[in-house]
């Protein structure tokens, strides 16, 4: 499956609810959002023939996301049913890590080998200021016990001026002893507001100036296919660090992945507005060649990058939308 652009479209972002149990300000506007109704959101049932129809199209890779994936009630019988859909060659999940040490047997049993956790500070003063929760020693535990029980971790971080800077070198310093890569996100503007910033003041390249100013050894090492970071190892270092050019943008010309909203908007782009409501489809009682058709129409039409699907968005609706509601 490719879109108008060339692109092969293998990799499916899910998210499967919006409300977290975290308040990270990046996240969310200060005051809030407004929680999607349990009518709104898409059923398990829908999301499970709405995935069984894109890996029939060629999606073999689904991650999913939230808001905080595991505040969903019954999340586990339905990550059952999607890790069983033929197929499907890997699924993964992307956790704060608050509510998910427990459940980590489970996951690998269900052929989970790789777990993104977000983690934004190894201080727990910090961790409060930035998430207005105090759970960072159940993240620990969580990373804990993915390494424990055999699983690839990926530590993401969103670096912000002013906010946690100071922890650039002690995330770089989890690669020394623990076999994770820590990977370094450009803050972008989905914090539901339109004039969160003008001027990016870290970007890709400061990051990686910041990292070489401590580990002058640090070398480029291979990217693998589709992905959305730059990376690197430390020589005698058991991790790996990546850089995402999350708001610059700069990895748009070999982007693999559609995503679903808890509403169940598809957005063939993180930057556009959404471009066709799946969910609606379903319920309209649409058959699965239709809805393959719609996918098929929309993925034709794709914003050759970011900053195109930025434009016609706010062009359209002026939105800025919340990452907690767009499964960022």
């Amino acid at each position: 499956m490719t879109d108008n652009h060339g692109r092969v479209i293998n990799y499916l972002r899910l998210a499967v609810t919006d409300r977290c149990n975290l308040r990270c300000f990046y996240c969310m506007p200060e005051e809030g959002i407004d929680w999607l109704s349990r009518e709104e959101l898409m059923t398990y049932d829908e999301m499970l023939r709405i995935c069984s129809i894109a890996v029939k199209m060629g999606i073999e890779k689904i991650r999913i996301t939230g808001g905080e994936p595991f505040v969903r009630k019954d999340i586990m019988p339905f990550l059952t049913s999607l890790s069983n859909l033929p197929g499907l060659k890997q699924l993964t999940i992307t956790t704060n890590g608050v509510l998910t040490a427990p459940l980590v047997p489970e996951l690998k049993k269900l052929g989970i080998h790789s777990v993104n956790l977000s983690l934004d500070t190894l201080d727990r003063e910090r961790f409060f200021a930035i998430t207005h929760r105090d759970e960072m020693p159940a993240v620990m535990e969580t990373m804990d016990a993915l390494l424990r029980h055999g699983m690839d971790v990926k530590v993401n971080a969103v670096v912000m001026e002013g906010k946690n800077i100071q922890d650039i070198i002690p995330l770089v310093n989890l690669t020394r002893e623990l076999p994770v890569s820590v990977r370094f996100i450009e803050e972008m503007p989905f914090n539901g507001g339109g004039d969160h910033y003008t001027v990016l003041q870290w970007d890709h390249v400061k990051i990686l100036e910041t990292i070489k100013e401590q580990f002058p050894a640090i070398e480029k090492i291979p990217d693998p296919n589709f992905s959305t970071s730059y990376n690197y190892r430390i020589p005698g270092h058991k991790g790996s660090v990546g850089i995402i050019a999350a708001y610059t943008r700069s990895f748009c010309g070999t982007c693999n992945r559609l995503r679903i909203t808890p509403l169940g908007t598809l957005k063939t782009c993180l930057y556009d507005g959404g471009v066709l409501n799946v969910k609606d489809l379903v319920r309209m009682g649409l058959s699965d060649d239709a809805i393959k058709e719609a996918l098929l129409e929309a993925i034709g039409h794709r914003a050759k990058d970011g900053w195109g699907a930025e434009k016609n968005r706010l062009r359209t609706n002026g939105v800025h939308e919340s990452m907690a509601a767009i499964g960022g």
